[in-house]
């Protein structure tokens, strides 16, 4: 059961507010945010919350993702209306070309990836750099449920229940110096365990590159998730640490992350040197701004069929608008797609 919040960010399709009116407008953040996403909740048992996941297929978690379990901030945000997507699509439905181009290619091949024992590495312009082992470098923060929707660019969605933790604690723990602009982050590459970096469609410059501006990333609705739906992540999912950004285009929340680097510099990143044209740095959610092939006005959320088609508006910054429209005030999101 989802906990209804009294959220604009669940505002209908028929209240979307132009793009000239909802980018001069000013929202609070930080503090502001996580009052309303996390004031006045109940605390859950986590045997309560495994009720809601008992048809989701068993997982096998390391100790360290157990452990944190048992203290996790369930429903610490949510969406009201919506249903969650059953888990059987969220996981069998995937674009992770690292195993594969189709979309059942991930949950075919990525049984192979090997996430224990998994490293990170963190370094570029912070007073605290490093290499962790995941459950060191996890160990500092509470897992939160944030139920999210999630949009991709080719016009299909879902709602997600991610466990995971704000990116911006992270950021503050390594302390960016003043020269940090942006953040990238770099995916496993492991053509041993990860068939589609040996396959044809290597046109991928691998490793997989995402990037983020340093303002987007300690908006507190940036997590790094390492589980869903009451369980770690699935392998196709991004096992064992990916990033989730909900207000822009799935690939964007990159997943299987080994590296995050704090640049000056923006960051090349994978789409956007294969296909600059369709896939921007920015790929923040926008109905008014089509893709060169398709309309991105409107979305079909999965589960849907050829004959019980579940098409819906999409909206601007997927509904996030309140929380983020404030980061690209004057940005003209035309040519900064």
């Amino acid at each position: 059961m989802l906990i209804k919040l009294p959220r604009s960010s669940d505002c209908k399709a028929s209240e979307i507010t132009p793009e000239h009116l909802y980018l001069s407008r000013r929202s609070l953040l930080g503090a502001g945010l996580a009052g309303i996403a996390l004031g006045g909740l109940p605390r859950l048992s986590l045997g309560a919350e495994m009720s809601r996941y008992a048809n989701v297929e068993a997982g096998n978690a390391p100790g360290w993702f157990s452990d944190k379990l048992a203290s996790a901030r369930w429903q610490a945000v949510t969406v009201s209306g919506e249903a969650i997507t059953p888990f059987k699509d969220a996981t069998h439905y995937n674009n992770f070309y690292e195993f594969g181009p189709d979309k059942g290619d991930p949950a075919a091949n990525a049984g192979s990836l090997k996430t224990e024992p998994w490293s990170l590495v963190v370094d570029g312009e912070v007073a605290k750099p490093g290499r962790y082992a995941l459950e060191d470098f996890i160990k500092p923060y509470q897992l939160e449920e944030r139920i999210y929707r999630l949009r991709c660019v080719e016009a299909w969605s879902m709602v997600i229940p991610w466990l995971g933790f704000p990116l911006a604690e992270v950021l503050k723990q390594v302390e960016p110096t003043s020269k940090a602009r942006y953040i990238r982050f770099e995916t496993l590459q492991d053509s041993q365990h990860m068939p589609g970096q040996r396959s044809g469609f290597a046109l991928i410059n691998w490793p997989y590159v995402e990037g983020l501006r340093l303002d987007e990333a300690m908006n507190p609705l940036a997590i790094l998730a390492v589980g869903m739906y009451g369980r770690e992540l699935a392998n196709q999912n991004g096992a064992p640490l990916r990033l989730v950004v909900p207000w822009k285009y799935g690939f964007k929340s990159i997943k299987s992350i080994v590296r995050i680097s704090l640049v000056a510099q923006q960051p090349h990143t994978t789409w956007q040197g294969l296909a600059p044209e369709e896939y921007g740095f920015y790929a923040n959610v926008n109905p008014t701004v089509d893709h060169p092939r398709w309309t991105q006005a409107r979305e079909r959320r999965l589960p849907s069929g050829l004959f019980s088609p579940n098409v819906r508006d999409t909206l601007m910054f997927n509904g996030y608008a309140d929380e983020v429209a404030s980061l690209y005030s004057g940005l003209d999101l035309r040519k900064n797609y």
